[in-house]
């Protein structure tokens, strides 16, 4: 036989602990009270940037809809609105951003609106963008290029690319191992 649960008829115990009583005895979560007022988690509202730490490797692409903060190595290209490459960080690919601020090492192209490079920042590739600054002690080998619009045309530049990874690839015209057999 199971046992049956059910609500004491005498919850003074529970009454008496003030900082327990909202759990205890709220039968909704109406009462916990309005949301506060912090960042918003939808999709196209403000959030809290993706970290890649300073003990971990990327082998691959990144792609992100906010902001990407890395400070540890990335062997690949990054897409993101707002990317942050710290002092300590290496990225060996290109990056793709609205803004990025380049304080460690890169190799590999730039596209940006705006691109800064701080002093601590050591850039091996061209840069492609529509505002730059760069400050005093940064390393900066490569071409930079002004453009009205450095991210024009990059997400119809991949669909290409992505279709042709995806179609078959050509036959080759080799012998047959085997000869056919004879009738």
């Amino acid at each position: 036989m199971l046992p049956q649960f059910r609500k004491p008829e005498n919850d003074s115990v529970i009454r008496s602990q003030p900082h327990m009583q909202n759990i205890a005895t709220s039968p909704s979560p109406s009462t916990l009270g309005p949301r506060p007022a912090g960042p918003s988690f939808r999709p196209g509202g403000p959030s809290a940037p993706s970290v890649i730490g300073v003990d971990l490797v990327i082998q691959g692409n990144l792609t992100s809809k906010g902001e990407v903060q890395i400070e540890g190595e990335v062997q690949g290209d990054i897409h993101a609105t707002h990317v942050v490459i710290g002092e300590r960080a290496r990225v060996t690919g290109g990056v793709v951003a609205e803004e990025c601020v380049i304080r460690g090492h890169l190799l590999g192209t730039v596209r940006g609106r705006r691109v800064l490079l701080q002093g601590s920042a050591h850039v091996e590739g061209d840069v492609y963008h529509q505002t730059m600054a760069i400050e005093q002690g940064a390393f900066f080998e490569g071409k930079s290029r002004r453009t009205d619009d450095p991210l024009a045309g990059l997400s119809r530049a991949a669909a290409p690319s992505e279709s042709a990874a995806a179609a078959p690839a050509p036959a080759a015209t080799t012998s047959p191992a085997t000869p056919p057999p004879l009738s």
